[in-house]
């Protein structure tokens, strides 16, 4: 059984309030949960009101092998649930093959940008320069 924690949407059209719920994978996104861990409403007035978590289930879900959504995981994360001994999970934090991978054509494209950055820098060397100049 893998269970995932993922928002349940709820309110009206036009008008979405989620909840924290906790869920078997297979089961429906809307269906049953095994349990409520929060709100989230993100069209609430105040940032301080949009979202409250029961940050003890919600680790005790994670500590038991539950994958929370992304949505969710940016949640916790700012409700504190990652901090001391809880760290990312499995899914999270992977990084890809190719992104790492030096080619050639990466190559010439990181000098092409060097390049384009540094004739940049100086554009707004000789423009702050100018600036200075007819300020004074």
């Amino acid at each position: 059984m893998g269970v995932v924690i993922r928002l349940k949407r709820t309110g009206r059209r036009n008008r979405p309030c989620y909840r924290i719920s906790v869920a078997d994978s297979r089961w429906k996104k809307e269906g049953r949960t095994l349990d409520n861990l929060g709100l989230y409403d993100p069209l609430a007035p105040r940032t301080e009101m949009q979202s409250n978590v029961d940050i003890e289930a919600a680790r005790k879900w994670i500590s038991t092998g539950a994958q929370p959504s992304w949505t969710v995981y940016s949640l916790f994360k700012k409700h504190g649930v990652y901090q001391g001994e809880f760290t990312l999970g499995k899914t999270f934090g992977k990084t890809r093959k190719a992104r790492r991978r030096v080619t050639k054509t990466r190559q010439n494209r990181d000098a092409a940008k060097a390049g384009r950055l540094e004739a940049k820098a100086q554009r707004r060397a000789v423009r702050i320069a100018a600036k200075k100049a007819t300020a004074s």
